[in-house]
């Protein structure tokens, strides 16, 4: 046999949407550009000044009932780990003090909203920034549903007592 003898056969190349598996996964839209860098910029800003107080995970899966949830931050007070023992966590039991939630393109406020009502504040979760990109505005929720807007001058959260300044937040 002559090597142009050989036949290999090659499957065509299929290109494979992640969007699906994300978006079900994390029961939510894929994020865009913008989603992404404001949310580096939060964990920027909140590492920095509030690193030595609370932990700041992102993307982590939470147990809460009666389905889980993937926020975009949370915050819980210090988590002290020794990173040489590394345990994977399947869902985080414990509910975080506040968390972050980031609109996508393709998100409805309503959404949001409606998971602080049903998941997050049955929860435990004591207050929900709600980060609208396209309008540099932060919505915080709490408990009773009140609503507090800021699209300037400081951001500040009670349950927390973090204080952010909305130029920086949006400043990517």
């Amino acid at each position: 046999m002559i090597k142009e003898d050989v036949i290999i056969e090659t499957q065509p190349e299929v290109e494979y949407d992640y969007t699906e598996d994300y978006e079900t996964q994390r029961d939510k839209p894929m994020p865009s550009l913008d989603h992404s860098l404001i949310q580096a910029r939060l964990s920027q800003l909140l590492m920095n000044k509030y690193g030595k107080q609370y932990s700041f995970p992102s993307e982590l899966d939470l147990e809460f009932q009666p389905k889980g949830a993937t926020p975009d931050l949370c915050i819980y007070p210090k988590i002290k780990r020794d990173l040489k023992r590394d345990e994977p966590v399947i869902k985080m039991k414990e509910p975080p003090i506040s968390l972050v939630e980031i609109i996508s393109p393709r998100q409805a406020l309503d959404d949001i909203t409606e998971k602080a009502r049903s998941r997050y504040f049955p929860n435990g979760v004591k207050s929900v920034w709600i980060v609208l990109p396209q309008l540099e505005t932060i919505v915080l929720l709490t408990p009773g549903m009140d609503t507090s807007y800021f699209n300037k001058g400081e951001f500040y959260d009670p349950a927390t007592d973090i204080r952010l300044s909305i130029e920086e937040v949006f400043d990517v």
